[in-house]
Protein backbone atom coordinates (compact mmCIF):
# COMPACT_ATOMS: atom_id res chain seq x y z
CA UNK A 1 0.00 0.00 0.00
CA UNK A 2 2.86 2.46 0.38
CA UNK A 3 3.20 2.27 -3.54
CA UNK A 4 -0.23 3.01 -3.90
CA UNK A 5 0.10 5.93 -1.89
CA UNK A 6 3.66 6.89 -3.51
CA UNK A 7 1.25 6.50 -6.83
CA UNK A 8 -1.60 8.74 -5.89
CA UNK A 9 1.13 11.57 -3.96
CA UNK A 10 2.36 12.38 -7.54
CA UNK A 11 -0.77 12.75 -9.13
CA UNK A 12 -2.12 15.04 -6.15
CA UNK A 13 -1.37 16.73 -2.54
CA UNK A 14 -1.18 14.69 0.47
CA UNK A 15 -4.72 16.14 2.43
CA UNK A 16 -6.81 14.98 -1.16
CA UNK A 17 -5.52 11.33 -1.27
CA UNK A 18 -8.58 9.15 0.23
CA UNK A 19 -8.49 5.71 1.88
CA UNK A 20 -10.74 4.64 -0.68
CA UNK A 21 -8.34 5.64 -3.59
CA UNK A 22 -5.64 3.97 -1.58
CA UNK A 23 -7.44 0.69 -1.07
CA UNK A 24 -8.43 0.89 -4.78
CA UNK A 25 -4.52 1.18 -6.31
CA UNK A 26 -3.30 -1.13 -3.98
CA UNK A 27 -6.41 -3.79 -4.92
CA UNK A 28 -7.05 -4.05 -1.17
CA UNK A 29 -10.37 -4.08 1.21
CA UNK A 30 -10.62 -1.22 3.54
CA UNK A 31 -10.16 -4.08 6.14
CA UNK A 32 -6.77 -5.34 4.96
CA UNK A 33 -5.95 -0.80 5.05
CA UNK A 34 -6.81 -1.12 8.65
CA UNK A 35 -4.85 -3.84 9.61
CA UNK A 36 -1.87 -2.22 9.13
CA UNK A 37 -2.64 1.38 9.80
CA UNK A 38 -4.92 3.66 11.95
CA UNK A 39 -5.41 6.91 10.02
CA UNK A 40 -4.11 8.57 7.07
CA UNK A 41 -1.85 10.70 8.81
CA UNK A 42 0.62 7.23 9.42
CA UNK A 43 1.44 7.43 5.89
CA UNK A 44 3.64 11.08 6.59
CA UNK A 45 6.39 8.88 7.88
CA UNK A 46 6.98 7.49 4.33
CA UNK A 47 7.59 11.39 2.90
CA UNK A 48 9.77 11.90 5.71
CA UNK A 49 11.61 8.45 5.43
CA UNK A 50 11.83 9.15 1.60
CA UNK A 51 14.12 10.91 -0.65
CA UNK A 52 12.14 10.47 -3.70
CA UNK A 53 11.39 13.74 -5.63
CA UNK A 54 7.30 13.26 -5.16
CA UNK A 55 8.11 12.91 -1.26
CA UNK A 56 10.56 15.88 -1.85
CA UNK A 57 7.72 17.84 -3.46
CA UNK A 58 5.27 17.00 -0.80
CA UNK A 59 7.55 18.09 2.21
CA UNK A 60 8.83 21.45 0.37
CA UNK A 61 12.17 20.24 -0.55
CA UNK A 62 15.16 22.06 -1.94
CA UNK A 63 17.15 20.83 -5.10
CA UNK A 64 20.63 21.63 -6.62
CA UNK A 65 20.97 23.56 -9.56
CA UNK A 66 24.14 24.79 -11.79
CA UNK A 67 23.75 28.56 -12.16
CA UNK A 68 25.50 30.99 -14.50
CA UNK A 69 27.11 33.74 -12.97
CA UNK A 70 29.57 35.05 -15.78
CA UNK A 71 32.85 34.23 -17.64
CA UNK A 72 34.30 31.42 -15.85
CA UNK A 73 31.84 31.57 -13.19
CA UNK A 74 29.45 28.59 -12.54
CA UNK A 75 27.69 27.78 -8.98
CA UNK A 76 25.89 24.91 -7.42
CA UNK A 77 23.11 26.61 -5.40
CA UNK A 78 20.18 25.47 -3.48
CA UNK A 79 16.62 26.21 -5.01
CA UNK A 80 13.08 25.38 -3.95
CA UNK A 81 11.86 22.65 -5.70
CA UNK A 82 8.66 24.14 -8.46
CA UNK A 83 5.37 23.17 -7.30
CA UNK A 84 3.66 21.77 -9.74
CA UNK A 85 0.53 23.14 -11.47
CA UNK A 86 -2.60 21.01 -12.42
CA UNK A 87 -1.18 21.02 -16.42
CA UNK A 88 2.55 20.61 -15.30
CA UNK A 89 4.94 17.88 -15.14
CA UNK A 90 7.92 17.76 -12.72
CA UNK A 91 10.87 15.76 -14.50
CA UNK A 92 13.95 14.46 -12.59
CA UNK A 93 17.01 14.86 -14.31
CA UNK A 94 18.69 11.99 -15.20
CA UNK A 95 21.64 12.81 -17.15
CA UNK A 96 22.92 16.02 -19.22
CA UNK A 97 25.24 16.75 -22.13
CA UNK A 98 27.29 19.68 -21.80
CA UNK A 99 26.76 22.09 -25.63
CA UNK A 100 29.30 23.97 -27.40
CA UNK A 101 27.56 26.75 -26.37
CA UNK A 102 27.87 25.95 -22.68
CA UNK A 103 31.61 26.08 -23.02
CA UNK A 104 31.08 29.30 -25.28
CA UNK A 105 29.23 31.30 -22.68
CA UNK A 106 31.49 29.76 -19.48
CA UNK A 107 34.99 31.03 -21.76
CA UNK A 108 33.82 33.93 -23.02
CA UNK A 109 31.02 35.59 -21.09
CA UNK A 110 27.51 36.19 -21.71
CA UNK A 111 26.19 36.83 -25.35
CA UNK A 112 28.79 34.26 -27.06
CA UNK A 113 26.52 31.43 -27.28
CA UNK A 114 23.21 30.75 -26.31
CA UNK A 115 21.36 32.98 -24.29
CA UNK A 116 22.39 32.75 -20.86
CA UNK A 117 20.76 35.07 -17.65
CA UNK A 118 23.47 35.22 -15.68
CA UNK A 119 22.11 34.41 -12.09
CA UNK A 120 20.18 31.45 -13.87
CA UNK A 121 19.91 28.28 -14.56
CA UNK A 122 21.23 26.73 -17.35
CA UNK A 123 21.78 23.50 -19.95
CA UNK A 124 19.64 22.38 -22.25
CA UNK A 125 20.95 18.74 -23.51
CA UNK A 126 19.34 16.19 -21.03
CA UNK A 127 17.04 13.18 -20.24
CA UNK A 128 15.15 12.96 -17.41
CA UNK A 129 12.08 10.65 -15.88
CA UNK A 130 8.65 12.15 -14.53
CA UNK A 131 8.40 11.78 -10.99
CA UNK A 132 5.10 14.30 -10.15
CA UNK A 133 2.15 15.39 -12.59
CA UNK A 134 -0.54 17.77 -12.01
CA UNK A 135 -3.94 16.70 -11.49
CA UNK A 136 -5.42 17.37 -14.99
CA UNK A 137 -2.55 15.93 -17.01
CA UNK A 138 -3.39 12.31 -18.78
CA UNK A 139 -0.58 12.36 -21.57
CA UNK A 140 2.29 11.60 -18.92
CA UNK A 141 2.89 8.81 -16.17
CA UNK A 142 5.26 8.74 -13.20
CA UNK A 143 8.46 6.84 -14.20
CA UNK A 144 8.05 7.56 -17.60
CA UNK A 145 11.59 8.34 -19.21
CA UNK A 146 11.30 11.75 -21.39
CA UNK A 147 13.52 13.96 -23.38
CA UNK A 148 12.81 17.43 -22.97
CA UNK A 149 11.98 19.38 -25.87
CA UNK A 150 14.23 22.53 -25.26
CA UNK A 151 12.09 24.90 -27.82
CA UNK A 152 9.10 24.20 -26.02
CA UNK A 153 9.61 22.69 -22.54
CA UNK A 154 9.62 25.67 -20.74
CA UNK A 155 6.56 27.64 -22.81
CA UNK A 156 9.10 30.19 -23.98
CA UNK A 157 11.31 29.72 -27.05
CA UNK A 158 14.14 32.50 -25.76
CA UNK A 159 15.15 29.66 -23.19
CA UNK A 160 15.95 27.00 -25.36
CA UNK A 161 19.45 26.85 -24.14
CA UNK A 162 18.58 27.37 -20.64
CA UNK A 163 15.22 25.12 -19.60
CA UNK A 164 17.79 23.57 -16.02
CA UNK A 165 19.21 20.66 -17.82
CA UNK A 166 22.00 21.24 -15.22
CA UNK A 167 18.83 21.62 -12.08
CA UNK A 168 17.97 18.66 -10.73
CA UNK A 169 14.76 19.03 -11.26
CA UNK A 170 12.73 20.91 -14.39
CA UNK A 171 9.38 22.36 -14.01
CA UNK A 172 7.45 21.62 -17.72
CA UNK A 173 4.64 23.93 -17.68
CA UNK A 174 1.36 22.84 -19.58
CA UNK A 175 3.35 19.77 -20.42
CA UNK A 176 1.89 17.84 -24.19
CA UNK A 177 3.38 14.82 -25.77
CA UNK A 178 5.62 15.08 -28.54
CA UNK A 179 5.77 18.86 -27.78
CA UNK A 180 7.61 19.38 -24.88
CA UNK A 181 8.50 16.29 -23.74
CA UNK A 182 9.01 12.81 -25.72
CA UNK A 183 9.37 9.60 -24.73
CA UNK A 184 12.49 7.99 -24.65
CA UNK A 185 12.80 4.82 -26.49
CA UNK A 186 13.83 2.13 -23.71
CA UNK A 187 16.49 0.53 -25.79
CA UNK A 188 18.18 4.17 -25.50
CA UNK A 189 20.47 4.25 -22.48
CA UNK A 190 20.12 6.97 -20.13
CA UNK A 191 23.87 8.07 -20.97
CA UNK A 192 22.80 8.09 -24.55
CA UNK A 193 20.17 9.51 -24.25
CA UNK A 194 21.22 12.67 -22.93
CA UNK A 195 22.58 13.25 -26.51
CA UNK A 196 18.93 13.30 -28.56
CA UNK A 197 19.21 17.22 -28.47
CA UNK A 198 22.82 17.80 -30.25
CA UNK A 199 21.85 14.91 -31.99
CA UNK A 200 18.35 16.51 -33.54
CA UNK A 201 20.32 19.47 -34.45
CA UNK A 202 23.18 17.33 -36.59
CA UNK A 203 20.17 15.30 -37.92
CA UNK A 204 18.54 18.24 -38.79
CA UNK A 205 21.50 19.79 -40.83
CA UNK A 206 22.01 16.61 -42.46
CA UNK A 207 18.73 16.71 -43.65
CA UNK A 208 19.05 19.93 -44.86
CA UNK A 209 21.88 18.80 -47.14
CA UNK A 210 20.21 16.14 -48.48
CA UNK A 211 17.89 16.03 -51.81
CA UNK A 212 14.58 14.70 -51.33
CA UNK A 213 13.38 11.94 -53.46
CA UNK A 214 10.33 11.23 -52.45
CA UNK A 215 8.15 11.35 -49.07
CA UNK A 216 10.13 11.02 -46.05
CA UNK A 217 12.85 9.62 -48.56
CA UNK A 218 16.17 10.94 -49.84
CA UNK A 219 18.18 10.81 -53.16
CA UNK A 220 20.94 8.33 -52.64
CA UNK A 221 24.32 8.03 -53.63
CA UNK A 222 25.62 11.48 -53.21
CA UNK A 223 29.14 12.31 -51.11
CA UNK A 224 28.99 15.04 -48.28
CA UNK A 225 32.32 16.21 -46.01
CA UNK A 226 31.66 17.50 -42.51
CA UNK A 227 33.97 20.38 -40.98
CA UNK A 228 34.05 19.77 -37.04
CA UNK A 229 34.01 16.71 -35.64
CA UNK A 230 32.40 17.37 -32.41
CA UNK A 231 28.80 15.91 -30.86
CA UNK A 232 26.88 17.98 -33.64
CA UNK A 233 29.21 16.96 -36.49
CA UNK A 234 29.26 13.41 -35.65
CA UNK A 235 25.93 13.38 -35.30
CA UNK A 236 25.01 14.64 -39.15
CA UNK A 237 27.84 12.63 -40.23
CA UNK A 238 25.45 9.21 -38.65
CA UNK A 239 22.21 11.32 -40.30
CA UNK A 240 24.05 11.58 -43.59
CA UNK A 241 24.54 7.80 -43.42
CA UNK A 242 21.22 7.25 -41.99
CA UNK A 243 19.82 9.01 -44.93
CA UNK A 244 21.90 7.06 -47.36
CA UNK A 245 24.34 9.63 -48.26
CA UNK A 246 26.80 7.29 -50.13
CA UNK A 247 30.42 8.33 -48.82
CA UNK A 248 31.33 10.67 -45.80
CA UNK A 249 34.07 12.01 -44.45
CA UNK A 250 34.53 14.25 -41.47
CA UNK A 251 37.30 17.16 -40.99
CA UNK A 252 39.09 18.42 -37.72
CA UNK A 253 41.91 19.82 -36.03
CA UNK A 254 42.05 17.58 -33.73
CA UNK A 255 43.47 14.01 -33.63
CA UNK A 256 41.79 13.09 -30.66
CA UNK A 257 38.53 14.11 -32.40
CA UNK A 258 39.03 12.17 -35.53
CA UNK A 259 39.79 9.00 -33.82
CA UNK A 260 36.18 8.68 -32.38
CA UNK A 261 35.09 9.09 -36.08
CA UNK A 262 37.27 6.87 -37.46
CA UNK A 263 35.95 4.29 -34.80
CA UNK A 264 32.60 4.98 -36.45
CA UNK A 265 33.62 3.88 -39.67
CA UNK A 266 34.64 7.43 -41.30
CA UNK A 267 36.87 8.74 -43.44
CA UNK A 268 38.59 11.47 -41.96
CA UNK A 269 41.10 14.34 -42.68
CA UNK A 270 43.04 16.26 -39.85
CA UNK A 271 42.81 20.03 -41.84
CA UNK A 272 45.69 21.23 -39.46
CA UNK A 273 48.66 18.31 -40.94
CA UNK A 274 46.90 17.37 -44.11
CA UNK A 275 46.49 18.45 -47.45
CA UNK A 276 42.22 18.53 -47.98
CA UNK A 277 42.18 19.28 -51.44
CA UNK A 278 44.40 16.21 -52.19
CA UNK A 279 42.81 13.79 -49.43
CA UNK A 280 39.37 14.71 -50.29
CA UNK A 281 39.71 14.54 -54.25
CA UNK A 282 41.83 10.76 -53.45
CA UNK A 283 38.78 9.17 -51.36
CA UNK A 284 35.56 11.05 -53.52
CA UNK A 285 37.10 11.17 -57.11
CA UNK A 286 36.71 14.47 -58.96
CA UNK A 287 34.15 16.54 -60.55
CA UNK A 288 34.03 19.65 -63.02
CA UNK A 289 33.86 23.09 -60.92
CA UNK A 290 34.57 26.71 -62.46
CA UNK A 291 37.98 26.44 -61.28
CA UNK A 292 38.63 22.79 -62.48
CA UNK A 293 38.81 19.32 -61.58
CA UNK A 294 37.42 19.43 -57.56
CA UNK A 295 36.85 16.25 -54.62
CA UNK A 296 32.85 14.90 -55.82
CA UNK A 297 31.64 16.48 -52.87
CA UNK A 298 27.69 16.99 -53.31
CA UNK A 299 27.09 18.81 -49.57
CA UNK A 300 29.53 20.59 -47.60
CA UNK A 301 28.72 20.45 -43.82
CA UNK A 302 29.71 23.48 -41.83
CA UNK A 303 29.74 22.29 -38.14
CA UNK A 304 32.80 23.77 -37.03
CA UNK A 305 32.21 28.00 -37.42
CA UNK A 306 35.83 28.66 -39.08
CA UNK A 307 35.53 31.22 -41.83
CA UNK A 308 37.71 29.22 -43.86
CA UNK A 309 35.30 26.72 -44.58
CA UNK A 310 32.66 28.72 -46.78
CA UNK A 311 35.80 30.33 -48.82
CA UNK A 312 36.59 26.90 -49.83
CA UNK A 313 33.44 25.52 -50.68
CA UNK A 314 32.73 28.73 -52.73
CA UNK A 315 36.62 27.90 -54.60
CA UNK A 316 36.59 24.45 -54.64
CA UNK A 317 33.00 23.17 -54.72
CA UNK A 318 32.19 21.09 -57.68
CA UNK A 319 29.15 22.26 -60.17
CA UNK A 320 25.46 22.30 -58.53
CA UNK A 321 27.02 21.48 -54.91
CA UNK A 322 25.59 22.77 -51.35
CA UNK A 323 26.73 24.27 -48.35
CA UNK A 324 24.67 23.87 -45.07
CA UNK A 325 25.76 26.16 -42.10
CA UNK A 326 25.09 24.67 -38.93
CA UNK A 327 27.82 26.36 -36.60
CA UNK A 328 26.74 29.52 -34.86
CA UNK A 329 29.33 32.43 -36.22
CA UNK A 330 27.19 35.65 -36.05
CA UNK A 331 30.32 37.40 -38.30
CA UNK A 332 29.33 38.65 -41.27
CA UNK A 333 30.46 37.22 -44.76
CA UNK A 334 31.17 38.31 -48.52
CA UNK A 335 30.19 36.28 -50.67
CA UNK A 336 30.76 36.28 -55.01
CA UNK A 337 27.66 35.67 -55.95
CA UNK A 338 28.31 35.67 -59.85
CA UNK A 339 30.17 32.62 -59.15
CA UNK A 340 27.70 30.98 -57.30
CA UNK A 341 25.36 31.99 -60.32
CA UNK A 342 27.22 30.22 -62.63
CA UNK A 343 28.48 26.94 -60.63
CA UNK A 344 24.76 26.61 -59.78
CA UNK A 345 25.84 26.69 -56.03
CA UNK A 346 23.57 26.69 -52.93
CA UNK A 347 23.95 27.63 -49.52
CA UNK A 348 21.70 26.75 -46.87
CA UNK A 349 21.17 27.45 -43.17
CA UNK A 350 20.18 24.83 -40.57
CA UNK A 351 19.17 25.61 -36.86
CA UNK A 352 17.53 24.06 -34.25
CA UNK A 353 15.54 20.96 -35.26
CA UNK A 354 11.70 19.96 -35.79
CA UNK A 355 9.94 17.02 -34.80
CA UNK A 356 10.94 14.53 -37.88
CA UNK A 357 14.07 14.65 -36.17
CA UNK A 358 13.76 13.79 -32.62
CA UNK A 359 12.24 10.73 -34.11
CA UNK A 360 14.94 9.49 -36.77
CA UNK A 361 17.88 10.55 -33.47
CA UNK A 362 16.04 7.88 -31.55
CA UNK A 363 15.50 5.06 -34.50
CA UNK A 364 19.91 5.71 -35.04
CA UNK A 365 19.92 5.36 -31.37
CA UNK A 366 18.12 2.59 -30.69
CA UNK A 367 19.24 0.79 -33.82
CA UNK A 368 22.55 -0.48 -32.60
CA UNK A 369 24.42 0.03 -36.19
CA UNK A 370 26.17 3.21 -34.85
CA UNK A 371 27.77 3.09 -31.19
CA UNK A 372 27.32 6.27 -30.75
CA UNK A 373 27.66 6.39 -26.98
CA UNK A 374 31.47 5.63 -27.52
CA UNK A 375 32.13 9.34 -28.21
CA UNK A 376 30.78 10.34 -24.95
CA UNK A 377 34.66 10.29 -22.94
CA UNK A 378 33.95 11.80 -19.62
CA UNK A 379 31.33 11.73 -16.82
CA UNK A 380 30.94 14.18 -13.86
CA UNK A 381 28.90 14.15 -10.97
CA UNK A 382 26.81 17.66 -11.05
CA UNK A 383 29.01 19.50 -8.04
CA UNK A 384 31.85 19.32 -10.26
CA UNK A 385 30.33 20.81 -13.09
CA UNK A 386 32.48 23.44 -13.74
CA UNK A 387 35.45 21.01 -13.74
CA UNK A 388 32.86 19.07 -16.53
CA UNK A 389 32.81 22.60 -18.61
CA UNK A 390 36.12 22.81 -18.62
CA UNK A 391 36.77 19.10 -19.78
CA UNK A 392 34.10 19.65 -22.97
CA UNK A 393 36.43 22.74 -24.12
CA UNK A 394 39.47 20.56 -24.21
CA UNK A 395 38.81 19.34 -27.74
CA UNK A 396 42.66 17.54 -28.00
CA UNK A 397 41.67 15.43 -25.07
CA UNK A 398 38.13 15.14 -25.25
CA UNK A 399 35.19 14.19 -26.77
CA UNK A 400 31.12 14.41 -25.67
CA UNK A 401 31.34 15.07 -21.97
CA UNK A 402 28.19 14.39 -19.51
CA UNK A 403 27.03 15.17 -15.99
CA UNK A 404 25.53 12.51 -14.25
CA UNK A 405 23.10 14.05 -12.33
CA UNK A 406 21.43 12.27 -9.61
CA UNK A 407 21.37 8.65 -8.60
CA UNK A 408 18.27 6.72 -8.26
CA UNK A 409 15.26 8.55 -6.89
Amino acid sequence: MDEAFLTLLAKKDFEYITVKEICEVAEVNRSTFYLHYETMSDFHYICYRCDSAVCKTSKGGNMKAGIYLGKEQVEIQELPLPEVGDNDVLVQNLYSSICGTDVAVFTHGPNTGHKVTVGGEFGHETVSRVVKVGKNVTDFSVGERVYPYPRYAKGDTKRAGTIGGFSEYILIPNAKRNYSLYAVDERISDKLASLIEPFTVGCRAARRGMIPGGKEQYVAGQNAVVFGCGTIGIAAAVAFKHFDMEKVMICDRSDFRLKLAEQLGFAVCNTASEDFEATAAHYFGTAPSLNGAVANIDCWLDAAGAESILDDFLRLGKIESRFVSVAVNNKPRTIDLLHMTYAQQSIIGSGGYMPEDVRDVQAIMASGKWDVEHIITHEFPLDELEQAIRMAGDVDNAGNVVVKMKAKN
